[in-house]
């Protein structure tokens, strides 16, 4: 029998092809397959039927940055703020104009500046702190945020919150007692008189004025030397109206040493998330009279309203 003559690279290599093909699509196959299998089937995906939909983020407030404070009263505001800058040499009268600013960290989130005058006889001092403020709550915006900063200055000087209707009392929840709230307590210096606070507005019930908690004090209180009463003329510690968003004014008279009377005005207001003080002082020394509360409120209000405009500008 003849044999087939053998051909060289014919059936060899060719089976060895074959096989090597073979070999990587059923490698490739495999590899889909699996790439395949390994991913979740959408019927498999589980799905928590408690998420509900995202939470609404708070907005952001009104206000990004803050202007700066020792530029921002008007030159003849500072002249009737600082009456005893006109007698001051010039070097010295340029100085308290110019005023001097709050060492912060950060200007866009609060400054600051404080002029000052002396005489002989009187002391002016004005002082600003402006503060801008950010709630790291998502679901606290920084309007709500400053009142909340707000409302504990304001506890702070001893104003009351404005007054909420009580609870109906129910059957089985009797109905609270009545009670008076007190006014700011008077505070105290080492080797100082205690300072005078008249009480705030709705601060007391029925006639009892001045009265500290549980008290049954029927006089006035008293304001110090020479001076009249505020509660008898409207100038006790009080909520302000018109005034940005909400505003409060606190009047503090105090005596530092024999001959030394002080009075302390400030006007906070808050606008959106900014919340801007106004602290106004006077101090007298000698035969001088006792710093005015009229007046001193009335410049120290008269100046929160231009604050309060420059920051709607």
């Amino acid at each position: 029998m003849q044999r087939k003559r053998y051909a060289p690279g014919r059936t060899g290599p060719t089976a060895r092809t074959a096989v090597v093909l073979t070999s990587v699509l059923g490698l490739g196959l495999g590899l889909g397959l699996t790439g395949c299998s390994a991913g979740a089937p959408a019927d498999d995906i589980v799905v928590d039927a408690k998420a509900g939909p995202a939470a609404p983020v708070a907005p952001p407030g009104r206000y990004r940055t803050l202007f700066e404070p020792c530029g921002s009263v008007p030159a003849a505001a500072l002249k009737d703020l600082l009456p005893g800058a006109a007698a001051l040499p010039d070097v010295e009268r340029g100085r308290a104009y110019r005023g001097i600013a709050a060492v912060t960290y950060d200007t866009d989130r609060r400054v600051g500046c404080t002029w000052r005058a002396d005489t002989p006889d009187t002391s002016h001092r004005l002082t600003l702190d402006i503060e801008r403020v950010v709630s790291y709550d998502t679901t606290v915006s920084d309007a709500d945020r400053a009142q909340e900063v707000f409302t504990g200055k304001q506890l702070g000087a001893g104003i009351p919150l404005p007054p909420t209707a009580p609870p109906t009392p129910t059957a089985t929840t009797p109905a609270a007692p009545t009670t008076t709230a007190a006014a700011g307590a008077p505070f105290s210096v080492p080797g100082k008189a205690p300072a005078t606070r008249a009480p705030a507005t709705g601060a007391t019930t029925g006639t009892t004025t001045g009265a500290p908690a549980g008290g049954t004090t029927t006089g006035p209180a008293p304001t110090g030397s020479g001076s009249a009463d505020p509660t008898s003329t409207g100038l006790e510690p009080r909520i302000l109206d018109g005034l940005g968003d909400i505003a409060y004014l606190d009047d503090v008279l105090s005596k530092v040493g024999a001959n030394v009377h002080q009075r302390a005005v400030s006007v906070v207001f808050r606008t959106s998330n900014v919340i801007v003080t106004v602290s106004y002082r006077e101090q007298t020394t000698g035969s001088a009279e006792a710093p005015d509360s009229g007046e001193l409120q009335e410049k120290a209000r008269n100046l929160a309203r231009l604050l309060a405009e420059r920051l709607e500008e």
